[in-house]
């Protein structure tokens, strides 16, 4: 179930690009389904003075601009597509971004500065900092204001490029303030052209009034919170965030048996702070591990046999002004599946944009600009399972483009602090970036 905008009362129009300098299709070489990895990762089927149309919100042919303004439909029906020309930009799928948490009220400043002074993640949290931080606002506030804010992240989301994000709820932590975090994501999700996923993290943390009575919180999420979410159909995903000062093995089990009881999909922070070892969690096929700072070595072979995808997120990284990232090339090496996400949040990233994370990558993880395209499109759409209808322009997936005015497609991670991307067609609808600073 992911969450986008339909109009029964409107047809999209026919869309056509053309003059497209660099066109990265990221079509499948071998055709095998599932994430790329290893050299897959760099193969971006760039095509040259591409072309690209759309018709319904969905792609129905990709080639040549000479080819497509052959093509005997479009000559008959040109009058009725709208035309847009390149003028020699790159354009990439819509970005996936498979990592977010969106629903809060305010921005975490105090964590900011005593992190600046020294402080620890556990030593702010501890103190009443972290993630709980966030927690007051989103219990005060109504559906109404954090759907507002939801919906504004989204919008600057897209003019960075991006089309489809996965949302997670877990600054609430109650069952009415998941429901109503949940709810918030949907009602924005109505709003926005491009594609949301909802996640339910319930278990981001204990709440304060379960200290000492961590077994009890779990056995709400299990008990109240997963069927509330499925039978409302507010989820398609369960996260835990398994980890020292979170939650242990034990407890991660027993929440992704009960998604799994409720027919829910599973997912977790995985070896952020401390190395956890995975093979217990893989008999619920789990989506994605996501942070994988701290990976046991002995887990990366068996990574390497499924399609359970590695989501990395350098922006908390740099944002915690950690000296060590994510071993991409350790990991990407070995034949795992790996993605790039922003992991957007009021704590650790707060950042809204993928080309960002795709410098960090890039500069702190030694992933190519090919790695990284292809990291935070086609990978990000099978963490999500949505592989089959987003992340590679190909006739019959999604209209989800990206324009970027740029000459070459490794400028989209070159350039950091700046957008460069000019336009964004989210399900056949076109976003253009009016504050877009360009190069050329």
């Amino acid at each position: 179930m992911s969450l986008n905008r339909k109009s029964k009362s409107q047809t999209k129009p026919a869309l056509l690009l053309i003059n497209i300098g660099q066109l990265l299709a990221l079509h499948s070489v071998s055709h095998k389904s599932g994430p790329r990895r290893g050299q897959e990762l760099r193969e971006l089927g760039i095509i040259e003075d591409g072309a690209v149309l759309c018709v319904g919100g969905k792609i129905v042919s990709v080639g040549t601009t000479k080819d497509a303004l052959r093509d005997p439909w479009l000559k008959k029906n040109r009058k009725n597509v709208t035309e847009i020309d390149c003028a020699g930009e790159v354009v990439t799928p819509g970005f996936v971004d498979s990592h977010t948490h969106p629903v809060f009220v305010s921005p975490r400043l105090v964590d900011f500065e005593k992190r600046i002074e020294g402080a620890s993640y556990q030593e702010m949290a501890q103190a009443g900092g972290g993630i709980r931080a966030s927690v007051d606002g989103v219990r005060r506030a109504g559906k109404s204001a954090l759907a507002a804010r939801v919906f504004s992240a989204l919008h600057d989301m897209a003019i960075h490029g991006t089309t489809t994000v996965e949302a997670k709820s877990g600054y609430g932590l109650t069952v009415e303030s998941e429901m109503k975090s949940l709810q918030a994501i949907r009602e924005a999700a109505a709003r926005w052209p491009g594609t949301v996923v909802p996640t339910l993290l319930g278990a981001h943390v204990v709440p304060r009034e379960f200290q000492g009575r961590s077994l009890n919180y779990v056995e709400i999420v299990c008990k109240e919170m997963i069927p509330r979410a499925a039978r409302q159909k507010l989820a398609q995903f369960v996260d835990v965030f398994c980890d020292r000062g979170a939650f242990t093995v034990e407890d991660t089990e027993k929440i992704f048996a009960a998604a799994e009881r409720h027919g829910l999909s599973v997912r977790a922070h995985m070896c952020q702070l401390t190395e956890t070892v995975l093979w217990p969690f893989l008999r619920f096929d789990p989506a994605s591990f996501d942070h994988m700072d701290h990976v046991n070595q002995d887990d990366i072979p068996q990574l390497a046999k499924r399609d359970t995808v590695a989501t990395l997120v350098p922006g908390a990284n740099y944002f915690l002004g950690l000296d060590e990232y994510p071993p991409a090339r350790k990991l990407i090496d070995a034949g795992v599946p790996v993605a790039l996400a922003t992991d957007y949040n009021p704590g650790t990233s707060p950042t809204l944009s993928m080309p960002m994370a795709m410098s960090l990558a890039s500069t702190h993880m030694k992933m190519s600009p090919a790695e990284v395209i292809a990291a935070g499109t086609i990978n990000g759409a099978w963490a999500l399972r949505l592989g089959h209808r987003k992340g590679s322009i190909e006739p019959g997936k999604d209209a989800d483009l990206a324009v970027f005015a740029v000459a070459d497609y490794r400028e989209i991670p070159y350039w950091f602090g700046v957008n460069r991307c000019s336009k964004t067609i989210l399900n056949g609808t076109v976003m253009s970036n009016v504050s877009l600073v360009r190069t050329r």
